[in-house]
């Protein structure tokens, strides 16, 4: 079960109400546009909360999605490249996150980067469609697999911090 502060957090993230993914043109708009509502309510969230920890932007059509998202681990910035395309059967299906830096860096993740929300997260998709949308996706699936992998990943010394990679 989610803890308190993660249920306060998903509260906070309006819920979609069209279901409708790119291949129906007129309704993805609408679908696009309470998206982008929903993800400048978390951001704006996360910000007044001091946890800033992504962007992200979209292609014109809003099928294909990129950003940084980053983890502030022992006070130093661990940043990273982010993308996703919206699945055909969206919001049906999950998109799948990757991050292609990672790749190969730990078992939570598939071939190309794409981190592994399998377990946790994408039973938790199913239940809500089509209220779980863009923001829900990163609330839920990104934030809390990079709060698990980046300190694991760290502490192994599979990745060091960009400040120390030169010394």
């Amino acid at each position: 079960m989610a803890d308190e502060a993660t249920r306060k957090t998903v509260s906070e993230i309006p819920v979609l109400k069209t279901n409708s993914g790119p291949r129906d043109k007129e309704l993805w708009v609408q679908r696009l546009r309470e998206e982008y509502l929903a993800l400048i309510k978390y951001v704006e969230n996360n910000k007044a909360a001091d946890n800033d920890w992504f962007r992200l932007e979209s292609n014109k059509e809003g099928t294909r999605w990129f950003g940084k998202c980053w983890y502030i681990h022992e006070l130093l910035k661990y940043e990273f490249d982010m993308e996703f395309d919206i699945p055909v059967t969206y919001p049906a299906t999950a998109p799948e996150v990757a991050i292609p830096e990672l790749d190969g860096k730990t078992a939570k993740m598939y071939r190309g980067g794409k981190i592994c929300l399998t377990d946790h997260f994408k039973p938790l998709w199913a239940r809500n469609v089509p209220k779980f949308g863009l923001a829900h996706l990163m609330a839920l699936g990104l934030g809390p697999w990079l709060a698990v992998e980046i300190p694991d990943l760290i502490a192994k010394g599979i990745i060091e911090h960009k400040d120390q990679q030169n010394s």
